[in-house]
């Protein structure tokens, strides 16, 4: 067993590593309290290709596997969270069309994608259906040569950017099971009927949109429906959310080593009684107790995206998102506790640390929900412990 990256990884990570520090972690704080749109950040992540991560090379793409994958989003997440809700969105919707997209959409799409030129995210929550995406509500009715659709999505990444945007919708809303009748639509800017309406104001998760989407009546091709056939679409989506969650935890790592690193930081330099915090036993449990679950966080989550390269893994990405979100709302908080009084304020890291590592045991499906989506796995056979 090898828990080590090899050469072509650590290189990698060298590389994303000097970026955050360079060009994210010294203005994250300033810009999230600004409500400042990250344009040069976002400038940087195409310069470095990371907009084509999970585009084929064929398409110009990088067509990284799912440990390098991880990488890239425990890196960004520990700079600025909001950063690596800008990709990742991107990122499992330009999965989802190479892997289900046909020929014609895969070339109309992915090269610009790849560069960042085009931008995309993924249209699933609705307001009355978020972990339970049979029970949305957007229906797509066949028209001659285009689907009219109509519904709301919301807490949508990048909406206001994405071109084209992914939507889950029924094609077939009479359909039993609910999931044969749902297909994917893409979306593009500018179609009659398509409106970003509002940006959704939020506790933490700032430096990218999340928006209400309305389609009304939006005319879409028949040729924007994904690989071309009805009732694939849940199918093409949960393909996508297993990447998804290997991305949430590694973005949990992130969050918790950032957290872990400023309290490490701020306990060597706070002094007490005349010494410096670092010395007292009770602060020494504390962090001692975080860089525990980090490490162990860390190796969760790369044995999950090895799980993912090496097949389906719902029970080991779903193991790896709960336990990594958990242990990064625990860092940031015992960070916090590190700060005392400090740690409540605007003016140092943790206390945006802690509104952002909340949102990890929501996103890609409720940590509650995700106990039961490993409970049946186990159940049935299809994973196994130990």
């Amino acid at each position: 067993m090898d828990f080590t990256f090899d050469e072509e990884q650590r290189e990698f990570r060298a590389v994303l590593r000097s970026f955050v520090d360079r060009e994210i972690v010294p203005v994250a704080r300033e810009w999230e309290q600004e409500g400042r749109y990250p344009t040069q950040i976002v400038a940087g992540l195409k310069r470095l290709g990371l907009f084509g991560i999970t585009v084929p090379e064929e398409y110009g793409g990088l067509d990284l596997g799912p440990v390098p994958f991880a990488l890239v989003f425990e890196e960004l997440a520990r700079g600025w969270m909001g950063i690596a809700g800008i990709l990742g969105s991107h990122s499992l919707s330009c999965r989802m069309i190479a892997q289900h997209g046909t020929a014609e959409q895969k070339q109309r799409y992915l090269p610009a994608l790849a560069t960042g030129e085009r931008r995309t995210g993924i249209g699933l929550t609705e307001p009355d259906a978020g972990t339970d995406l049979q029970g949305i509500r957007t229906t797509a009715r066949r028209d001659g040569d285009h689907y009219i659709v109509t519904g709301t999505k919301m807490w949508i990444t990048n909406a206001r950017h994405a071109d084209p945007l992914p939507c889950l919708v029924k094609t077939d809303p009479h359909a039993t099971p609910a999931h044969r009748g749902m297909s994917v639509l893409l979306v593009d800017a500018g179609t009659p009927g398509f409106t970003v309406t509002k940006d959704i104001p939020k506790l933490g998760y700032k430096g990218t949109e999340s928006c209400e989407v309305v389609l009304d009546d939006a005319r879409v091709p028949v040729e924007n429906l994904l690989g071309g056939a009805e009732g694939r679409g849940m199918q093409q989506v949960l393909s996508a959310l297993e990447w998804g969650r290997v991305n949430i935890a590694a973005r949990s790592v992130g969050i918790a080593q950032r957290a872990y690193d400023e309290a490490l930081a701020y306990s060597r330099q706070r002094m007490a009684f005349n010494r410096p915090i670092s010395d007292f036993q009770a602060v020494q449990l504390k962090l001692a107790s975080v860089a525990t679950t980090l490490q162990a966080a860390r190796l969760m989550a790369y044995w999950a995206a090895d799980a993912v390269a090496r097949g389906r893994a719902d029970a080991e990405t779903g193991m790896a998102k709960i336990f990594c979100s958990e242990v990064a709302l625990e860092a940031a908080i015992e960070a916090m506790k590190v700060h005392g009084g400090y740690g409540y304020s605007t003016e140092y890291e943790v206390e945006r640390l802690y509104r952002d590592a909340i949102l990890m045991s929501i996103g890609e499906g409720t940590n509650d929900v995700l106990r039961t989506v490993v409970a049946k796995s186990l159940v049935r056979g299809q994973a196994r412990v130990g």
